[in-house]
């Protein structure tokens, strides 16, 4: 009795032996299977500065292309922002101008003019000093007179010298660090109005890449701040893949390497090629299914399918093959 029962549990154990012989050779030798998720990004799309929602112009379910306008503010206020800039702009343009451009011919003949004037009332005070001082040692006047025409002489001498730097200033011009002063106003006006053109810019809303709208979060009329979410799109370039491989497979799959992946729904097999491997290994997420113990450590893949239609949506699970070799 005891015979029969060695030799079953002997045959048992030789059938359990080849067929995990068999098993391990073909996961050697075949083509290595993953499963994985459709990791399609979502983004949520607001404007950088706030006011008041002018329109909303696609639904939910609208493809968009990249580039497209989907929504827009009230420009007013920044229509009139950038107004205000541009008078700045050419306000601190003349006056800049006007300190490299220097006196005008007209100024400086009205400079040497009035050089001459003072010429001749220096002369003419000189003339009645000498006068005075002639009839005072005479006796002949006071010296108060003669104190008066020493005065009017020094009050001559020095407009004459003013009128002379006066002169030299107009034919010089400005100084240098006039100049620099206003070139520095100008280009801060022209910083305002570029900021005020990107501010204009920024009330209409615009699709990154090509998508779908999943969320119409605003409706025109209500006012909105800047960052605050409007429109939520999944974005439909590029279309990722994450599955998940355990160490003893790693070494099949590098960066680069094609696959092909396929669906429940739909008989279509899409091309795909690794586009990355993680370098740090972590525990199996519960939500993908491998043979192997859950508790085994994994590396994520991140695998790109250029290919990619509506047949690929948010979280499908697919099946990752990659070829032999």
């Amino acid at each position: 009795m005891k015979k029969p029962v060695a030799l079953l549990i002997i045959l048992l154990l030789a059938g359990g032996y080849f067929g995990y012989t068999h098993l391990h050779n073909s996961a050697v030798d075949g083509d290595l299977v993953l499963y994985g998720n459709v990791d399609i990004r979502e983004v949520q799309l607001g404007f950088r500065v706030s006011g008041r929602l002018e329109q909303m112009k696609f639904e939910e379910g609208d493809a968009v292309s990249a580039g497209s306008v989907l929504a827009t503010l009230d420009s007013k206020p920044q229509r009139d922002g950038l107004a205000l800039a541009e008078a700045k702009v050419s306000e601190a343009t003349a006056r800049l101008a006007v300190l490299r451009t220097g006196s005008r011919p007209q100024e400086i003949e009205q400079a040497r003019a009035r050089v001459v004037e003072a010429e001749a009332a220096l002369k003419n005070a000189e003339q009645e000093y000498r006068r005075q001082r002639e009839v005072t040692d005479k006796g002949l006047s006071s010296q108060g007179l003669l104190d008066n025409a020493v005065a009017q002489r020094d009050e001559a001498s020095a407009r004459l010298a003013a009128s002379r730097e006066a002169l030299a200033l107009a034919i010089e011009g400005a100084r240098a660090e006039d100049i620099l002063a206003a070139e520095a106003a100008l280009a801060g006006a022209q910083a305002q109005r570029e900021q005020a053109v990107t501010q204009l810019e920024d009330t209409q809303l615009k699709a990154p890449s090509n998508g779908i709208v999943l969320t119409r979060v605003r409706e025109p009329g209500a006012i909105v701040a800047a960052g605050a979410p409007v429109y939520t799109v999944s974005l439909t370039d590029t279309v990722y893949v994450r599955a998940y491989v355990d160490e003893p497979q790693l070494g099949k799959v590098v960066p680069g390497a094609t696959l092909t992946v396929t669906t429940d729904s739909s008989d279509r097999v899409y091309t795909g090629q690794v586009g990355f491997v993680s370098p740090r290994a972590e525990f199996t997420p519960k939500s993908v299914e491998t043979p192997e113990l859950r508790t085994d450590l994994v590396y994520r893949l991140r695998i790109v399918i250029p290919d990619a239609d509506d047949g690929l949506r948010q979280g499908m699970p697919v099946t990752i093959t990659f070829p032999p070799g």
